[in-house]
């Protein structure tokens, strides 16, 4: 069982950006890897999806 003093330090380290950072790189590092066994295999690659798409709006006017 851990203590609450390494909670805490736990749940400190895994709010900063560099941890972010690092699981972002590792997951896609995980999905290169998995993507090119899953070609070598002889599935399909993967395909590019949008994450999101900004549409047109109307202009606004200008406050008075």
């Amino acid at each position: 069982m851990q203590t609450n003093d390494f909670e805490k330090a736990y749940a400190d380290f895994i709010d900063r950006r560099e941890y972010d950072e690092a699981q972002n790189a590792l997951f896609s590092m995980v999905r290169t890897s998995f993507a090119a066994g899953w070609q070598a295999a002889g599935g399909d690659p993967p395909t590019s999806h949008k994450i999101f798409e900004v549409l047109p709006g109307k202009e606004t006017e200008e406050l008075e």
